[in-house]
């Protein structure tokens, strides 16, 4: 309660400038890449790997000859140093869709009461990879087993029709099981076809799917189905609806069907995926692209990840604060085309920097100078050699640097703020990585910091750490580094969210004030965080003359001194003769 003096008397009063406001960066990342299994060229926010592993995989079944992708090492790396969240978006070749579609074969009566689909083309339980897959159904063999098929297929089986209350079961199996030894992944009880039923199967199971459409160039993931999918593997469609009709039994009322059809018949069968559909094709290109394990070369083209990156460019739906696609290649011309697209979204949005990679394993420093010389962004940086780091399978694997860059943003984030350097001894170290591919010299690392291209270095006894942070920008200014640009990131994220606050507000005096009141303090708090040396807000009549005023605008103009990193450390050392004195 405000106190004031009346009488004679000492009046203690506080005035608290202490405010430290949080960086208004999301520690997010968006991340672009093949996955085992999970929703296709839908972005996904997962807050940790365990959720990230459940939604899409980290290997394939066991008997595989694939290993994980450098998209799930890219996301581990990214929590183990700290990071709150990412954006996964899976990247396949083929259409977008599920893979595969079963109607249940007949009920009673000879007809199809439903379909069901999986929820995401190439799920780890249906990641068809070659023609001897693509069978619409598998048989068993005498003893129970499956003549074709794996552990890399579903299976369905209706069980327990209940003709009485109008009720069956659903059992979803894994492909390589048999009916002697049911692998069962999920059970669904007392399923229903009446709609005005608790157990209606479309609001128990789902009938949700995904698809993309285009609005003026601008990919984007719509929905369709009115109830949320609750299984992790399939969904429900095409629901041939029975009403029930409350009938006497015995006195006692029971629920039965109207139709002597309705229930699906006791039956089972597999889904499958039909040609074109697969997880990955069958290109040429690199070893290290996609899998890294090399044992598969992926068949995903630069162009896999077009509308993906478009999706990702709508600013208001998706809010992350760097952007990677581990696997693209700079050096490659539909990668180019590919990483283009996502130095260009992080420029449309502002909110974002892309991390990408110049150059394949066994590069030399000529040929990553010589990439690099070919871009210009301070939205984008690239990091070189590749690094050794060691796989979910406990392999040791070659990996480019985006894969653990974002890592090392995240950490930075955590650790001090967005405008602190994202690299050195202190920030910059890269704890999971057993070695880099080149043990860099000064004076490599002089040519390739010339060029723009961040070293990655490794010092004895101190291990490997990121030993630049220039962006992508030539020209000479303080948006060549990192730390920089990603402050202006923060700004204007902070002050955007602010003045989003005031549109459609009365354009006075007293509305001015509250924007300045509010932003005033966070960019006093980002001084004393030592982000900027000094700042400046003009927002009067000097820059909303009545003119601006009946244009419906209000102007804020603000000038900033951007906080300079120390990246060069000169001592001077002077011999002194003997007998010097030295002063205090």
């Amino acid at each position: 309660m405000a106190e004031t003096l009346i009488s004679p008397g000492v009046l203690a009063r506080e005035n608290d400038i202490s405010f430290i406001a949080p960086s208004a960066i999301e520690a997010g990342a968006a991340i672009l890449g093949p996955t085992v299994k999970g929703p296709v060229e839908e972005p996904t926010k997962v807050t940790s790997y365990a959720q990230y592993v459940n939604m899409f995989g980290t290997t394939f079944p066991s008997g595989s000859t694939k290993q994980e992708f450098l998209t799930s090492i890219a996301v581990k790396s990214y929590f183990n140093q700290g990071g709150n969240s990412v954006i996964v978006t899976r990247v396949v070749t083929g259409s977008f869709g599920t893979a595969s579609n079963t109607a249940v074969a007949a009920d009673d009566a000879g007809a199809a009461p439903f379909t069901l689909s999986t929820l995401g083309k190439g799920s780890i339980y249906n990641n068809v990879t070659g023609s001897s897959y693509n069978e619409v159904g598998y048989d068993e063999n005498s003893d129970g087993s499956i003549k074709s098929g794996s552990a890399d297929n579903l299976r369905w089986e209706i069980v327990n029709q209940d003709k009485v209350n109008g009720t069956f079961g659903l059992l979803i199996r894994r492909g390589d099981d048999n009916s002697k030894n049911k692998i069962i992944l999920e059970t669904w009880n007392d399923l229903s076809l009446d709609p005005n039923s608790e157990n209606y199967i479309e609001s128990v199971i789902g009938n949700q799917s995904k698809s993309k459409a285009v609005d003026n160039g601008q990919y984007y993931i719509t929905s369709a189905g009115e109830y949320i999918n609750r299984s992790k593997y399939i969904r429900v469609s095409g629901v041939a609806r029975q009403t029930l009709d409350y009938l006497a039994n015995d006195g006692i009322n029971v629920r039965v069907a109207t139709s002597t059809g309705s229930l699906p018949t006791a039956q089972s069968g597999s889904f499958h995926g039909a040609t074109g559909d697969n997880v990955v094709g069958g290109s040429t290109r690199d070893k290290y692209f996609g899998d890294i394990n090399g044992t598969d070369t992926q068949g995903l083209t630069g162009a896999c990840y077009s509308d993906a990156i478009s999706i990702l460019g709508n600013q208001d739906e998706y809010v992350y604060n760097i952007i990677s696609a581990p696997g693209l290649l700079y050096e490659f011309g539909d990668h180019k085309t590919s990483l283009d697209s996502i130095i260009s979204t992080a420029e449309s949005r502002g909110d974002a920097i892309a991390v990408i990679d110049v150059q394949n394993y066994g590069a030399t420093v000529a040929n990553a100078t010589g990439t690099a010389g070919t871009l210009n962004s301070s939205y984008a940086a690239t990091y070189w050699p590749w690094l050794q780091t060691q796989s979910a399978t406990g392999k040791n694997v070659w990996i480019p640097a985006s894969v653990v860059i974002p890592g090392v943003y995240a950490f930075t984030d955590g650790a001090a703020a967005p405008w602190f350097a994202p690299a050195g001894l202190t920030r910059g170290g890269l704890g999971n990585v057993i070695q880099a591919e080149r043990k860099l010299t000064r004076s490599q690392r002089d040519t390739l910091y010339n060029a723009n291209v961040n070293p990655i270095a490794t010092f004895p006894g101190s291990g490997i750490s990121v030993f630049g942070q220039k962006t992508l920008q030539k020209k000479k200014s303080a948006l060549d580094r990192v730390n920089v640009r990603r402050l202006l990131i923060d700004l204007k994220k902070f002050l955007g969210d602010v003045g989003k606050t005031l549109v459609f507000e009365q354009n006075t005096i007293a509305t001015r004030n509250g924007f300045l009141a509010t932003v005033n303090p966070y960019l006093e708090s980002v001084v004393q965080r030592q982000g900027l040396y000094a700042y400046r807000i003009v927002m009067d009549d000097s820059n909303n003359t009545p003119d601006t005023i009946d244009r419906n605008q209000l102007i804020g103009q603000v000038f900033i001194q951007p906080a300079k990193t120390v990246e060069f450390v000169v001592l001077d050392f002077t011999i002194e003769p003997t007998g010097t004195t030295f002063g205090a």
